[in-house]
C-alpha cells in the first residue's frame, strides 16, 4: 500500500491537490478489496463503519484514482460505473452476465499483444484498455 500512496500523492501534487485523510482512506479501502465496486458501495462501507466520508468526496476521488493509473472503470451498467484497482495487476478482461450480474475476470496474454500491435500499427498511445464480453453465465443459460 505504500507504493500506491506515493503514486497517488505525487499525482495529486502535480495537479495542485493534497492527499487528504479522506482520500487516503478511500485509497486504502479500494486496495484492501479484490472485487469490483461503485461509489455507492464505497459510501456504504464507510457509513457502516461510522467513518464520515461524503458521497461527494468519493465521487470526486474515484476519477483522480483513475487518472493516476491506480484504478480503472471496469464497466458501466446504465448510470452505474464499477471500478477496480489495477496497479500491480496484469491486463485482464471481464465477462458480465446480463441475467444475474455475475462478473468473471479472465487473463489472456494475447490481450496485451493485440493491444500493442494495434496501437503500434496506428501510431496510437493508449491510456486505457478494457475488454468486456456481455452474455449469460452457465446458470442463467439454464433459465433461458
Amino acid at each position: 500500500m505504500k507504493k500506491e500512496k506515493e503514486i497517488f500523492k505525487k499525482y495529486l501534487v502535480e495537479k495542485g491537490l493534497k492527499l487528504t485523510s479522506e482520500r487516503e482512506q478511500i485509497l486504502k479501502e479500494i486496495f484492501s478489496r479484490h472485487d469490483h465496486f461503485d461509489a455507492e458501495a464505497l459510501f456504504q462501507v464507510f457509513h457502516d463503519r461510522g467513518e464520515h466520508i461524503s458521497r461527494a468526496t468519493i465521487y470526486r476521488t474515484l476519477p483522480l484514482l483513475v487518472e493516476s493509473g491506480l484504478a480503472q472503470e471496469a464497466m458501466r451498467c446504465g448510470e452505474k460505473i464499477c471500478y477496480e484497482h489495477i496497479y500491480g495487476h496484469r491486463l485482464h478482461g471481464h465477462m458480465i452476465c446480463m441475467g444475474c450480474g455475475k462478473i468473471i475476470e479472465f487473463e489472456n496474454g494475447k490481450l496485451e499483444e493485440i493491444k500493442g500491435k494495434a496501437c503500434k500499427k496506428y501510431g496510437f498511445k493508449p491510456t486505457e484498455f478494457r475488454f468486456c464480453v456481455k452474455g449469460y453465465c452457465k446458470d442463467c443459460q439454464k433459465k433461458l
